[in-house]
């Protein structure tokens, strides 16, 4: 199956080069892992909580996390996907020699959303959508998470090709990571 947004999202933030940084993608995005998260560092799938598109490491912790919705873009999947990454703190993989990777003190988590497949002049979708942002800004840090930065993006393959649209992109990743 292809997934057009993700290999476009992947090419923006890869021709980008974010100092003393790792990124690690799943294989959607190009990669050839998982990249799951979990709510300890007992690597299991009794504390694994969900996997996500891409993770920008600094300093040997998560900065950013990256979930990409090409198909499912009901609010049910953007709360769940952004509420099992904050319940979670740890990536583990063989990738880094299963150690436990920490959460940094400030994540921020992105949520990028297809709109290829809406009837753009018929759909409530972007309303909705900066509804459920507004909404997850106004409840985070949730209790014990270390995601305190929410931002939801929104667009087509032609929409993340336009410069205004990757500079922002570009630019709220920086910005976590300075």
């Amino acid at each position: 199956m292809l997934h057009p947004l993700h290999e476009n999202i992947w090419e923006y933030i890869d021709s980008n080069i974010f100092s003393n940084c790792k990124i690690i993608k799943d294989s959607v995005c190009g990669g050839q892992q998982n990249v799951p998260l979990f709510c300890s560092t007992n690597k299991s799938n009794k504390t694994e909580y969900c996997n996500v598109d891409l993770l920008i490491l600094k300093d040997s912790k998560i900065r950013v996390i990256i979930e990409i919705e090409e198909t499912n873009i009901k609010p049910t999947q953007i709360c769940g996907k952004y509420l099992t990454s904050a319940l979670s703190s740890y990536f583990i993989h063989k990738s880094e020699d299963k150690k436990p990777i920490n959460m940094d003190e400030s994540v921020l988590f992105i949520q990028i959303l297809d709109t290829s497949k809406l009837k753009k002049d018929k759909t409530s979708k972007i309303e909705q959508w900066k509804n459920i942002e507004k909404s997850i800004q106004n409840i985070i840090p949730v209790k014990g998470s270390r995601i305190n930065n929410y931002k939801l993006f929104w667009g087509d393959i032609s929409d993340f090709k336009k410069n205004e649209e990757k500079n922002e992109l570009i630019s709220c990743i920086k910005g976590a990571l300075k």
